[in-house]
């Protein structure tokens, strides 16, 4: 793993900031109050994640309860209750490895169910073991504070909110939102790529990929059947979800409180903001839709179950050696571009699935 970091490093939310400053400044007082607490709650949680982005993976190491080391790959992995607190270390062990240690509900069920099914889906295709290949103890914890409107992973656990149950249901509900934060962590122990600009987009991007493959192997979809959504169960309303990968910008339109998907698909439309908090660190959830788009047509174009090409292409890209922090759109296109080769063979039909994706996004 790469130990250089960004200036900062940011938890890695599912609910970007052009959403929760929506609803801060809604009109609605008690909307604009609840996003503003949430806020709060996740600033302490972003303090987490920037301590825990300045160690080393020794020093992170020992964060983690003690665990008996195994010679074999397996899962491991615990779920803890929150008790709708804020301190982790009040929380209530109820699942660990397998054994129910507590009282368990729809969202401890959801969190072993997706948690389990990214691990398989990393561990049986790619031979990955846990989010750093090195069988990470995998923390999930439920029920974090009261109607929190967010999940995350926070540099060295997952934290999941209830939802307020007005625009947003629970968070465990999506299994890509789980699989797209673990991603996070896949992300933060191969390229580490710096969360701002191009390089937090193609962050974000990696996460909404491997997050819907997570949820498209879960149900057996290929992908031609799957809606290729993010979030389509916790934007409350059969209309609405997160962001969607076949058509940024779409995902929600003329929602009460949260008006219209802002994400462009193509990087002619790229959306410049300001590099900081506010500014969605020069729009890194905003911008993703491009690079979920070249995804999207990509694995289209191919046919059959995304991962068994376009997500083998992917993956060996994002775990390329070569690739930089601060990559550019430009040059993952050019690493999946070359991956493509080497897999499938230069000239064949995936890599030139994979040239003219990249060509539809206009990167």
């Amino acid at each position: 793993m790469c130990n250089h970091r960004h200036s900062y490093d940011p938890a890695r939310c599912i609910i970007p900031p052009y959403i929760s400053n929506k609803l801060a400044g809604s009109p609605d007082k008690k909307i604009a109050a609840r996003a503003i607490k949430n806020a709060v709650e996740t600033v302490k949680l972003r303090a987490k994640r920037e301590f825990s982005g300045g160690l080393s993976d020794a020093q992170r190491a020992l964060l983690q309860p003690t665990k008996p080391k195994s010679k074999t790959a397996k899962l491991n992995m615990q779920v803890y209750d929150m008790l709708h607190g804020t301190n982790p270390s009040a929380a209530k062990l109820v699942w660990d490895n397998g054994t129910l240690k507590g009282k368990s509900d729809k969202q401890v069920t959801n969190v072993i169910a997706a948690g389990t099914a990214t691990w398989d889906f990393y561990y049986k295709l790619f031979g990955r073991n846990s989010v750093d290949n090195k069988g990470l103890l995998l923390r999930h914890f439920v029920h974090y504070s009261s109607k929190y409107n967010n999940a995350m992973w926070d540099g060295s656990e997952m934290v999941y909110g209830d939802g307020d149950g007005v625009i947003f249901g629970d968070f465990t509900a999506d299994p890509d939102i789980i699989g797209h934060e673990l991603t996070h962590g896949v992300t933060q122990y191969e390229s580490n790529l710096a969360y701002h600009n191009q390089s937090g987009a193609l962050n974000e991007s990696l996460s909404d990929v491997f997050g819907i493959m997570v949820k498209q192997r879960m149900l057996n979809q290929d992908v031609k059947t799957a809606n290729w959504l993010i979030g389509e169960n916790v934007v409350r309303g059969s209309k609405y979800a997160l962001r969607s990968m076949k058509a940024p910008g779409t995902a929600y339109v003329n929602h009460p409180q949260l008006g219209t998907d802002p994400q462009p698909a193509s990087f002619d439309k790229y959306v410049k903001l300001p590099d900081t908090s506010s500014g969605d660190y020069g729009g890194v959830h905003i911008n993703s839709g491009i690079t979920n788009f070249a995804f999207y047509k990509a694995a289209f174009d191919m046919g059959g179950f995304a991962w068994e090409k376009a997500g083998r292409v992917w993956y060996a890209a994002m775990t390329d050696k070569t690739l930089q922090q601060e990559a550019s759109f430009k040059d993952f296109r050019d690493l999946t571009i070359k991956q493509a080769g080497k897999i499938f063979g230069k000239n064949s039909l995936e890599q030139k699935a994979v040239t003219a994706a990249w060509k539809s996004a206009k990167v």
